[in-house]
């Protein structure tokens, strides 16, 4: 159990689409893993008393924060059933602490922004919704850099850290495996072992004791065995380098599933 205002960062691999808060058999594995989750969840002492989410699914060319009281859900996908589009999870927001937030980058040398529109996207609201069902944590969400530079993610999570220490917690959430074509494709032998590769070398990098060595593994992550095929396009891993570099430390706990046919995780750090 937490004993401090510290909170702890969390990176969430949240499925496809609104299909985990359907009962999506091929979810099923996810569904148990955020069992698992919320029970660490749960047992916070104190809860956190604001929830921060990078999510895959917002971009900008600059850093920019959900700033509305109230904000609306963005049901940001297409082609799935009716009740998908009717789903409310009626959170609060966190002005004040996005504008502080955003002049806490600018002090940085970010150029940040305030978006009072914009609403939280499924990459929020779907874990929100199985997380933190009661709605009762205020909740902002900050984007990606719409460069997909590794290194700038890195930077923007060190520009996070001490959120930690205000009893914010960081919850970033992509999915360590994001190949859209695959996901619709019969798996393969040769893409199970890439699939499974990259899984472990992830793992095995979140683990490396010194920062330093840490974060230069991440940022050549291209590198990596089977990177190509797992993320041709690296916006559903980005949220993984920021948490690392929020939290600061190696990862204490990890979680593997399968979901759509493919191998996923989540990783905590205390």
């Amino acid at each position: 159990m937490q004993a401090s205002t510290t909170q702890p960062v969390l990176f969430l691999s949240h499925g496809g689409g609104p299909l985990p808060l359907l009962h999506d058999p091929e979810h099923a594995e996810l569904l148990l893993t955020y069992a698992l989750i919320r029970q660490k969840l749960d047992a916070l002492q104190p809860p956190p008393s604001a929830l921060l989410f990078i999510s895959a699914h917002w971009e900008t060319a600059e850093p920019t924060l959900t700033a509305a009281a109230r904000p609306p859900l963005l049901f940001d996908y297409y082609g799935f059933p009716p009740q998908s589009y009717q789903l409310r999870y009626p959170v609060d927001g966190e002005p004040a602490l996005a504008s502080r937030l955003a002049e806490q980058l600018q002090a940085l040398g970010w150029v940040a922004h305030l978006d009072s529109t914009r609403g939280l996207d499924h990459g929020v609201f779907v874990p929100g919704m199985l997380l933190f069902p009661r709605a009762d944590i205020p909740c902002l969400q900050l984007s990606l850099l719409e460069s997909l530079d590794a290194a700038a993610h890195l930077q923007l999570g060190h520009a996070l850290r001490g959120l930690r220490e205000e009893n914010v917690l960081i919850v970033g959430s992509g999915f360590s495996f994001h190949n859209m074509r695959a996901f619709f494709d019969p798996v393969t032998r040769e893409e199970e072992v890439l699939n499974r590769q990259f899984e472990d070398w992830l793992e095995n990098t979140l683990r490396i004791d010194d920062e330093n060595a840490r974060e230069r593994t991440l940022l050549n992550w291209k590198q990596a065995p089977g990177a190509a095929f797992c993320h041709p396009r690296e916006e559903h891993l980005l949220p993984i380098h920021v948490c690392a570099a929020a939290a600061g430390m190696p990862v204490t706990q990890e979680w593997r599933f399968t979901a759509l046919g493919r191998h996923g995780s989540c990783y905590w750090w205390d």
